[in-house]
């Protein structure tokens, strides 16, 4: 027997005493009680792995190792802050919170048969109820009041802490290896050696799975092969484009990072098969919800459904009980230490593929004053971990030597269309681009000229932004904008640009935007020489909440955020199609951002790959590429980049006009009351003449 297997069978019988009798405190009872049944009931799935057989069996394991977080079940969950705080004081009730939270990161690990992931933290939840057994106790002996049976909250505080330190190392390397190495091919193995038309598949994973995702895979299995190998096609040979345009040799790669939500195997089966035809090998790993990876918005990686997103939300910032600079340091040094053990594969790594989905109930989180939130000390902490590990990252995958595609597909719960909205999106996701080409090279002429672009809003949306552009030395040569086909970013339809910073100024307002999964009401962002300067938004009752909001998850507490993107979308299809099926709010950025202007605040779209020479089809380089943030990176990088990038929409009815104007102040109108106007652009109204 291994050491670790050996722990496992100590602290599991362990867990059952426990489970049996607590000698704590009486109002700790009930959470040492509930949390050791709950670890037991992860452990037996862990040893009965294979065992459980048919949809209904599984579906039931699966429901069981979720309730304690779904619907009104969180009201009265330990996972709950809220709960938690009200029953154990703020300090305690955060920490053990956070405790039960970071032990349902076990589920995942014990369908992956990753013991050791588990027992570090079934260790952990033994080490605090030996230090409420031990307070106990010796209050008991010394027949002292029960209040006082309790651990001194700054020692459970430092046990948490160095659990956190100690074993960000493992998961690291875990991490960092997954993403690079084919090698770790758990998902890999479900998606091509399982019968896709047996459902139970998606119940291997270890991840939520809800009636929508089995509604997935069943509508997918229902698809005719062309259909699905059209789909797979569309995704890779976005690919394939994204590394010809940048002039990059795709046949010096090895792997390519698949991300996907589960009912999607079906395609993602054909995609590994047209990516192995490029010589490219899929790593597939997890979008993991622990306290060293948060996966709350923007997942990177597998996912199943969210059993409550609120759960998710309330624990975002868990990090706030540690966050020190000693942590951040080491945090550092432990990645580069990962990616160093990895360095070889890491530099043959081609980037990201991504399935995203839509559909889904738009979630507005309720704020909540017991969840952990980081102070301003700690919110700089933050930034610049955030920061400086995207500089530790890019110093082993060059961003200039790899690629991305991202494609988008609704999901059942979108609506009863949704076999109408999934054959329409198939449809915008496959538009002819040569099309959109011409039309939008003929805007960049136009735009070529300008010196800065106003913008305004209508129908009550208050913007008004004048955006300043890069200025041409060689026109004939040079272009401000890029012409965005089908390649990276699919659907077809937009231009874009990294603005001027110095000489953009003004209001940018949004009525209602959903930006990472959040919803936003009448968020407004102003800027200030390019950088956001205020902002607010209707969300909460008071503006200290709104602007904690927006800060958090839109800033990601940095004081500020340069505008690194100003685009003009195209995609009058697309828009709508939004109408037609009301879903405009359902839209992916990835979608929503082809049908309207749209700003993006954090790094520009060319972050960390300025070098790198870009072409649009008409043979004239893109040379707006960097701001003067980016362009500290010649003297200081980290403060350069800010690994973010948002971008923010407004849509085609709430715009009032888009007038570009040359340095001599000449006019050239390209949208009028959500109308494009400008000579060449007009066969885009055809879709809005259409409804």
């Amino acid at each position: 027997m291994d050491m670790v297997t050996e722990r496992y069978k100590l602290t599991c019988d362990r867990i059952r005493e426990i489970a049996a009798a607590q000698e704590v405190a009486g109002i700790y009872k009930e959470f040492y009680r509930k949390t050791a049944d709950f670890i037991l009931l992860v452990t037996d799935a862990y040893d009965n792995m294979g065992k459980v057989a048919g949809v209904e069996a599984l579906r039931a394991q699966n429901a069981s190792l979720y309730a304690d977080i779904m619907g009104a079940n969180y009201d009265e969950s330990y996972a709950n802050p809220s709960f938690a705080c009200k029953k154990f004081g703020q300090e305690m009730g955060q920490m053990l919170s956070f405790l039960y939270t970071e032990l349902r990161a076990m589920i995942p690990y014990a369908f992956e048969q990753r013991m050791e992931d588990m027992v570090i933290r079934m260790e952990l939840f033994v080490e605090i109820y030996n230090a409420f057994a031990y307070a106990y106790s010796e209050t008991a002996l010394g027949n002292l009041p029960e209040k006082a049976a309790v651990p001194n909250t700054e020692d459970i505080k430092e046990t948490l802490y160095w659990f956190v330190s100690d074993y960000s190392e493992t998961d690291a390397r875990q991490r960092v290896r997954s993403l690079v190495d084919a090698d770790c091919d758990f998902a890999v193995r479900i998606v091509m050696d399982s019968d896709l038309n047996d459902i139970s598949y998606l119940y291997r994973y270890g991840e939520y799975v809800s009636p929508d995702v089995e509604q997935m895979a069943l509508y997918l299995n229902t698809l005719p092969e062309e259909r699905i190998q059209l789909m797979a096609d569309t995704c890779t040979e976005g690919y394939r484009i994204g590394f010809a345009k940048a002039h990059i040799d795709l046949a010096r790669k090895e792997t390519v990072d698949l991300r996907y939500m589960l009912g999607f195997e079906r395609m993602v089966r054909a995609v590994i098969l047209n990516f192995e035809k490029m010589g490219l090998k899929p790593t597939i790993y997890r979008s993991e919800n622990n306290i060293f990876t948060k996966s709350v918005v923007r997942k990177k990686g597998y996912f199943g459904a969210d059993a409550s997103k609120q759960f998710l939300y309330d624990h975002k910032d868990d990090i706030a009980l540690f966050l020190d600079k000693r942590l951040v340091n080491r945090n550092l040094e432990v990645l580069a230490a990962a990616y160093e053990e990895v360095k070889d594969k890491a530099a043959k790594y081609a980037g990201p593929a991504v399935v995203e989905v839509f559909g889904e109930a738009p979630f507005a989180p309720a704020s909540t004053k017991e969840a952990c939130s980081l102070d301003e000390t700690q919110q700089k902490l933050s930034a610049e971990l955030k920061g400086a590990s995207a500089d530790i990252v890019s110093r082993y995958i060059h961003q200039e030597e790899h690629s991305i595609t991202i494609i988008a597909f609704p999901v059942p719960s979108i609506g009863e269309r949704f076999p109408e909205i999934f054959d329409e999106t198939i449809r915008l996701n496959t538009l002819d681009y040569t099309t959109y080409e011409r039309i939008q090279a003929t805007m960049i002429e136009t735009l070529n000229r300008a010196a800065y672009v106003e913008i305004k809003g209508m129908n009550g949306n208050k913007t008004d932004l004048r955006v300043a552009l890069y200025p041409l030395a060689n026109p004939e040569k040079e272009a401000i904008f890029e012409n965005c086909v089908a390649d990276v970013n699919i659907p077809v339809g937009e231009v874009f640009t990294s603005p001027v910073l110095e000489g953009t100024n003004g209001k940018l307002h949004v009525s209602r935007v959903f930006l990472n999964e959040l919803e936003y009401h009448n968020l407004e962002i102003d800027f200030r020489e390019g950088m956001t300067a205020d902002y607010t938004c209707t969300n909460f009752g008071s503006e200290k909440e709104n602007k904690d909001y927006i800060r958090a998850n839109l800033l990601f507490h940095y004081d500020s955020l340069p505008m690194g993107e100003f685009a003009i979308g195209t995609n009058t299809t697309a828009y709508m199609t939004a109408k037609k099926y009301g879903i405009a709010s359902l839209f992916p950025i990835l979608i929503a951002e082809k049908t309207g202007p749209h700003f993006a605040i954090g790094d520009t779209c060319y972050s960390r790959c300025e070098e790198v020479k870009v072409y649009n089809e008409d043979g004239r380089e893109v040379v707006a590429k960097e701001n003067s943030i980016s362009a500290l990176r010649k003297t200081d990088s980290s403060k350069a980049y800010f690994a973010c990038h948002t971008d923010i929409t407004i849509p085609y009815d709430e715009l009032g006009s888009i007038v570009a104007y040359d340095k001599d102040d000449n006019a050239y109108p390209i949208i009028e009351k959500g109308r494009f106007v400008l000579a060449g652009t007009q066969e885009l109204n055809a879709a809005f003449d259409a409804e």
